[in-house]
């Protein structure tokens, strides 16, 4: 497609917005980091055994695949949308993936299957979110629901589902290099490409452009409908892989994780790490340094011995004032409010 001037206006605006928008995004990346070196520092002198090997590495690993899903959710929210559907994704594909194994079918056509349904939901939360115009947090939240009902009730008996012996989701998650489990590896590889992807490729400037301002957007000639739904099977392909890393730590899957705060993890390292929930804003660099300060923060906890409810209670209390100070740095404009995705 011949660029145009119009092109060239929207291009040079949306490059002058998003010089603007980075500025504050590193800022608010500047204060993060801090409170985490100094989190750190402090843990460093006030624990014991807090900056063993170890457990620095029991660190990595426990936000790997809380990184991963943030991942996912990231695409999202920087094309102005949200996911709510990723962990019951994330939990009732592999759960229906290991129940097929443990049925007797072979592994790749349990696979092909349980792909085949991650990529149509994906695809359905895109749809419904682009073509009929449906806010994206009732969308996703309505099929996260669903898919876990209708797993939970017709595919699998119950709320654990074991790997089989010897499969290669426990053989994978046994591998370990230099000591570092697989986890911090594939948590790596994702964030690599997936900054690849926003940064370097037509369709990852389009999720910018798309977020920073749909109507321009599409009055320019980006699809901002297909990307929508790209948008999403990416985040349910993502979840999906998240699942498999979480079965081959743990040897099975849990299904009882869709209840749990996991969600609410995502949605902060996502925000306290930069991403505006507006839209536009926002990398992979803003997920690794919120997925730092969480597992810091976390592990502190743990050693802490801080009993869970209240360790729930101050991740919800910094998930508000996340959300607060994303409404300051990243305010609500026309577009936003018409958007009616957040």
């Amino acid at each position: 497609m011949p660029i145009s001037p119009a092109h060239i206006r929207i291009d040079r605006f949306l490059v002058s917005k998003g010089n603007s928008s980075y500025r504050q995004a590193l800022n608010q990346e500047t204060i993060v980091l801090a409170v985490t070196a100094l989190i750190f520092l402090a843990a460093a002198v006030g624990l014991p055994g807090f900056i063993a090997p170890e457990n620095l590495v029991a660190i990595v690993r426990s936000v790997s695949v809380l990184g991963i899903l943030a991942l996912g959710m990231g695409i999202v929210i920087i094309g102005r949308g949200i996911d709510l559907s990723a962990v019951a994704i994330m939990a009732m594909s592999v759960a229906w993936y290991l129940q097929l194994l443990n049925d007797g079918m072979s592994d790749g056509l349990a696979f092909a299957y349980v792909l085949a349904l991650v990529l149509a939901i994906g695809a359905v939360n895109g749809f419904l979110a682009a073509y009929a115009e449906v806010p994206a947090i009732f969308v996703t939240l309505a099929s996260g629901s669903f898919v876990f009902g209708f797993v939970r009730s017709q595919v699998i008996s119950q709320d654990a589902v074991p790997v089989p012996p010897g499969n290669w989701v426990e053989v994978f998650g046994g591998f370990r290099l230099l000591d570092i489990p697989v986890e911090v590896f594939v948590f790596a590889v994702l964030a690599l490409l997936t900054a690849f992807f926003l940064r370097f490729t037509k369709w990852g400037r389009y999720v910018y452009y798309a977020g920073d301002n749909p109507v321009a957007a599409r009055n320019i000639g980006i699809p901002v409908r297909p990307m929508m739904v790209l948008r999403y099977v990416l985040s349910a392909v993502i979840a999906f892989v998240a699942g498999l890393l979480t079965a081959a730590s743990l040897h099975s899957i849990n299904t009882r994780v869709v209840n749990s705060t996991l969600l609410y993890d995502i949605i902060l390292v996502a925000v306290i790490g930069g991403i505006g929930l507006s839209g536009g804003k926002g990398g992979v660099r803003n997920v690794l340094v919120g997925a730092a300060l969480i597992g810091i923060m976390l592990n502190a906890m743990t050693i802490i011995d801080i009993p869970l409810i209240y360790q729930n209670l101050i991740k919800s209390t910094i998930l508000l004032f996340a959300v607060i100070a994303d409404g300051v740095l990243n305010p609500r404009d026309e577009q936003t409010a018409q958007q009616g995705d957040i």
